[in-house]
């Protein structure tokens, strides 16, 4: 197999190279299927082969902004909150009514959501920031985010065949126990937790879906459709 090495803040990372569009084009594991993609200042990061890699699948990826207070938007059979800086945005975020509604409703209708870094510190009861202020945020996964100067994750993961990463400098302990963990590429130790709650899978792992499109696109389906 071959691989990409990449560098996230001075850290070696590698990851599998990308199957080619064609290959891609051949599962259409999400064919068919409107995905919710939040994107604006507070989750600007993710992989751009991410993006290419669920269009190839089939997906059509439908953006919306929770900053500026959007509803996911109507129809959609799953959503995408990728990492991001919200803590950065958590007064604006905290204001964003509108937008909390509707991720509790979509969560209580059984969407599936995938949530990584940022865009689950989002959907906490809260996210704490560095001056101790404490801010609401859409309350699906119950626990505070606490924001911290010192780095808390950071190095290569793989969660089954999936590869990525984590990066971040927030805290987060959940009540429910976690449904998996990540493998850590740095001595294989116990990575990041991944968490599912109801339709709602979230961790503080960036996945690369590239690396594993059919674990990838396994994400956004609901559980009667995901393969075995």
């Amino acid at each position: 197999m071959s691989v990409l090495t990449l560098t996230v803040n001075g850290e070696p990372l590698s990851l599998p190279a990308p199957q080619t569009v064609a290959s891609l084009l051949a599962l259409r594991s999400l064919a068919g299927r409107r995905l919710a993609l939040a994107r604006d200042a507070a989750f600007a990061f993710v992989y751009p082969a991410n993006l290419a890699c669920l269009r190839a699948l089939g997906a059509e990826l439908v953006e919306f902004s929770p900053l500026a207070d959007q509803p996911l938007p109507a129809g959609v059979d799953a959503l995408y909150l990728p990492g991001g800086y919200p803590e950065l945005h958590a007064e604006t975020l905290n204001r964003a009514r509108t937008w909390q509604a509707s991720v509790r409703a979509a969560h209580a209708a059984g969407l599936p959501i995938w949530a990584e870094c940022g865009g689950m510190m989002a959907l906490a009861d809260a996210i704490e920031t560095v001056d101790g202020h404490s801010w609401g945020m859409a309350g699906l996964l119950p626990g505070v985010a606490h924001m911290q100067d010192r780095l808390a994750g950071l190095g290569g993961q793989a969660w089954g065949a999936l590869r990525g990463h984590t990066f971040h400098y927030s805290r987060l302990e959940l009540p429910p126990e976690p449904q998996a963990h990540t493998v850590s590429q740095r001595g294989g130790g116990r990575g990041e937790a991944i968490y599912r709650v109801g339709s709602l899978q979230a961790s503080y792992f960036h996945a690369y879906f590239p690396s594993a499109p059919e674990q990838a696109a396994a994400l956004f389906l609901p559980a009667e459709d995901r393969p075995c």
